[in-house]
């Protein structure tokens, strides 16, 4: 069920809500959160999808706030989805104009469910610092996107600045599969040196620059971003040993092979993760992913990486260097954003 409200405010919406589960009987059980999704003018629908598909794992109330212009007269538009139209939840389209285009704890507190914690979610631009927005600062969890952001290197150095625990990205969920995927093979090769780590993909995306943090922090070693136009997001990582190389390949979009020195190769299965499913395991956690604070903290500041283009030639990192080519990456597309 769709229902439409015009020029509205919250305290309207929620008898609404109430009005609507008395005379139809339509009861969401067990509710175990309230996903506030913060999204822009024209974005929303895919933020709402993927909502829906979170919420058959984790039932929850859905609101999501839609920013159009600050200059239009302040008024609150509202749209309600329940049973069918709204998976395993309930939904509530905020659209705000004038005034009430900057989305506040204010607008929003009114439609929490009581005693229930609460993730903020960005699916593309977000606050300068999120934790003390105005709804970031109720949140248990603030999911952030720096992959969608108009300049992923530029946020991933903000995000790190301005880290709070409780906070995480989806440019870090993505690359899941990858880190188990190498941490099995790290754990079957035993105790060998790794002399240089390379990862290769279409362009530098902040997951890149995450898992490459992440290998070299743990690793002790320099790694190296290749970037090649003709591929699609990231689809190999080569460790170098004194043993012979170790490489992870995904040349499609569903089958990783293996490779190691000695052995035959070896085909996996991992998927290229969507954003339906990285949204649903952000979800399955309410404590600070300690792991990803340590990466975009004191990882992505000590990381010795550097990047190039196929092709060019391979310039020797120093003990000191951190990411470099955050311009170059600056007008990159963030189509390829979830191809990690």
């Amino acid at each position: 069920m769709i229902v439409q409200m015009e020029n509205t405010t919250a305290t309207k919406i929620e008898k609404k809500l109430n009005q609507l589960r008395d005379e139809n009987g339509v009861v969401t059980l067990g509710r175990v959160l309230t996903l506030v999704v913060l999204a822009q003018a024209g974005h929303s629908e895919v933020a709402v999808e993927a909502a829906n598909y979170a919420s058959h794992e984790h039932p929850c109330r859905i609101i999501v706030h839609v920013a159009h212009s600050r200059t239009d007269e302040t008024r609150l538009d509202a749209q309600l989805r329940v049973g069918g139209d709204a998976g395993a939840s309930e939904v509530i389209l905020l659209h705000g104009y004038g005034e009430l285009a900057e989305p506040t704890e204010t607008l929003v507190s009114a439609l929490l469910l009581p005693d229930a914690p609460i993730v903020a979610w960005w699916p593309h631009d977000f606050p300068e610092n999120p934790s003390t927005s105005s709804v970031g600062c109720i949140a248990h969890r603030r999911i952030t996107d720096s992959s969608r952001a108009p300049a992923p290197f530029e946020s991933l150095a903000q995000l790190s600045q301005q880290y709070r625990p409780g906070d995480t990205d989806l440019s870090w969920t993505r690359i899941t599969n990858w880190r188990i995927q190498l941490a099995a093979v790290l754990d079957q090769v035993g105790p060998v040196k790794v002399r240089e780590i390379v990862l290769e993909g279409s362009t530098v995306a902040s997951s890149m620059v995450l898992l490459g943090v992440w290998l070299s922090s743990k690793l002790d070693a320099p790694a190296t971003i290749i970037t090649d136009d003709t591929r699609r997001g990231l689809d190999r990582v080569c460790l170098v040993t004194d043993d012979g190389s170790v490489q992870l390949h995904r040349p499609g979009r569903t089958v990783a092979v293996l490779s190691q020195p000695g052995q035959p190769d070896q085909q996996i299965a991992m998927p290229v993760r969507d954003l339906n499913a990285c949204l649903a395991e952000e979800l399955r956690r309410l404590d600070a992913d300690e792991v990803y604070g340590e990466v975009i903290t004191s990882g992505l500041a000590s990381a010795r990486i550097t990047t190039r283009a196929v092709g060019e030639e391979a310039a020797e990192p120093s003990e000191n260097t951190t990411v470099q080519g955050h311009d170059a990456s600056a007008s990159a597309s963030a189509e390829g954003a979830g191809d990690e």
